[in-house]
């Protein structure tokens, strides 16, 4: 199978649609700004091939997975700020709070996590079996606030540096970057399940998946703030050196971080195996594969 050109068919899917939200000029000017500055769109790739995979179509999931991306671009938009990261970069173009101004930045984030919620609600209203939609905001939710991204943030931020162990990383990480991840999988299998019966194993196995994908992904992140170069990541490298923060790399050394990408990576495809897919899990085992030597 071609699995680059799936994935670039997913993506542009994903593209267009995101294309025709927020067209007013004001605050959803800023909220497309951000939206709509670039980016590989691994979590709702994810969402629509997670949903082919438990035998679905992707367009079943397109709405799921905009607001995946929705929820995505609210959190750059607030990690940025001058009271998280400060950074003035992102994709290569001026961070939001640099082009709106602070305040405006702030109310487009706050609006697109809105927007998500409404979207993916609309998105469940569509289905066959409605519980599975309630079931998909509710582990949206979870995967949002205090149980998941929003946590981890709040333990970036507060947890002192001595006190950051590869273990405490791991922690903070998984909520921080992995719970979005997680969901992105999870909501792909239910989007399936709105429409027709889907294997009970296939979103604990899109669980598990998403966890170690997230590790995987959070460390090689780590590895290219110190390897990578401004241009290719388009935004500030080596910042958290500077700053003396401790990551994967300063506390394990790159040959440590390079195992575990590989053994995260490798541990997510496993858990693939652990569940009946109606069709095929190829293109999830290449997408691992590729985001753990992934450049950018």
């Amino acid at each position: 199978m071609d699995y680059i050109r799936e994935y670039e068919t997913a993506r542009l899917l994903i593209e267009d649609t995101l294309q025709e939200e927020f067209l007013k000029p004001g605050l959803e000017e800023a909220m497309r700004y951000s939206l709509l500055a670039g980016g590989k769109r691994v979590r709702p790739v994810l969402t629509l091939k997670f949903c082919e995979a438990a035998g679905g179509e992707p367009s079943e999931a397109l709405r799921l997975g905009c607001a995946v991306e929705m929820l995505h671009t609210y959190s750059l938009i607030h990690d940025d700020l001058p009271a998280m990261d400060n950074d003035d970069l992102r994709r290569g173009l001026p961070t939001n709070h640099k082009v709106y101004g602070e305040c405006t930045a702030i109310l487009a984030g706050d609006a697109l996590q809105s927007a998500a919620f409404r979207t993916a609600s609309e998105a469940g209203l569509r289905f066959r079996y409605p519980e599975a939609g309630l079931e998909a905001v509710r582990f949206f939710s979870e995967a949002a606030g205090e149980r998941g991204m929003c946590l981890g943030q709040y333990g970036d931020t507060t947890v002192p540096e001595s006190e950051r162990t590869a273990d405490v990383l791991s922690e903070i990480n998984d909520l921080k970057t992995g719970a979005l991840l997680k969901a992105a999988c999870v909501l792909g299998v239910l989007a399936s399940k709105g429409m027709r019966s889907v294997d009970a194993g296939c979103i604990k196995a899109a669980e598990t998946y998403g966890i170690y994908l997230g590790r995987a992904f959070q460390i090689r992140d780590d590895m290219l703030d110190c390897l990578s170069t401004e241009t290719e990541l388009g935004k500030p490298v080596g910042s958290d050196k500077e700053n003396g923060k401790a990551t994967y790399m300063s506390l394990l050394g790159r040959e440590k971080c390079e195992e575990l990408v590989f053994e995260y990576t490798e541990r997510a495809k496993l858990a693939l195996k652990s569940a009946n897919w109606a069709g095929s899990t190829g293109f999830l085992d290449f997408l691992a594969d590729e985001l753990a030597k992934r450049s950018s």
